[in-house]
């Protein structure tokens, strides 16, 4: 099976920031992390905080509502334009997200958070190669707090265009800006057993563990892993907690009718 994520591609887009029209790109700090330039910007940034927190909640109706009442406060309030992408991409609304997306980047062409946000809507689209751009873009300002989400992003999205190789030099580049990545750790697991190195598969997945519960696809992973290395016991251990825990997933059918490839 080659369904693993892991954690949704979007939840890597949380930060809802941009930076000033007029700034030029590359080391700017987004928006969000920024004084306010004045009264009305400082409101439609209390509204798209807000927004932003509806957002990850998974109330969008509520979200939208807050978006645009801060660009009442401020129309050219990037960071109001960033979020409504997010949720428009998130309903599936992709006409509504590249317009938001596009006025975002317009308004702060340098923002690493516009940049890592928009570079989502363009893999998910199939601009892969123009999403990664925006995603190393993003990584590589020395301003920005969070570079290991773009690099994930590029290993995503280096994966959607069957570049593992590539992948993988991403998500090692995102465990090194954050060595509690798990969602890249995984991918590396994952690699590491496609390509028969069973040893580090292993290795990079009992780190995962040590960081988070098992969900169904890491222990699906860590039961092919061991039923590679021949030890019976670790295998019937991941398939125990995957039939008690996990019924009815791709996975626990995938056990169920024996297909390990």
């Amino acid at each position: 099976m080659n369904r693993a994520i892991l954690i949704p591609l979007i939840l890597l887009a949380c930060g809802c920031a941009s930076s000033p029209a007029g700034r030029s790109a590359g080391t700017e700090l987004p928006v969000s992390e920024q004084a306010p330039l004045d009264t009305a910007q400082q409101r439609a940034k209390v509204h798209t905080e807000l927004g932003t927190l509806y957002y990850q909640a998974g109330n969008t109706g509520v979200a939208i509502q807050e978006a645009k009442l801060a660009l009442q406060s401020d129309a050219g309030y990037a960071p109001a334009h960033n979020l409504l992408g997010l949720i428009y991409l998130t309903l599936n609304e992709q006409g509504q997200a590249q317009a938001s997306f596009e006025q975002a980047i317009k308004l702060a062409p340098g923002d690493p958070e516009i940049a890592n946000n928009y570079g989502l809507f363009l893999c998910q689209g199939g601009r892969e190669r123009e999403a990664i751009d925006l995603f190393l873009s993003a990584a590589r300002n020395p301003l920005y707090k969070t570079p290991t989400r773009p690099y994930t992003n590029a290993g995503l999205c280096s994966l959607r265009m069957k570049d593992e190789k590539t992948a993988e030099d991403y998500f090692r580049r995102a465990v090194t800006a954050d060595g509690a990545n798990v969602q890249a750790i995984y991918h590396l697991s994952n690699l590491a057993f496609r390509r028969g190195d069973l040893f580090n598969a292993k290795q990079y997945l009992g780190e995962v563990h040590t960081r988070m519960e098992p969900n169904a696809e890491s222990l699906w992973l860590g039961l092919r892993i061991e039923r590679k290395l021949g030890d019976r016991q670790a295998e019937a251990g991941y398939a125990s907690q995957l039939r008690r825990k996990f019924a009815g997933t791709p996975e626990h059918q995938a056990l169920m009718q024996g297909r390990f490839e």
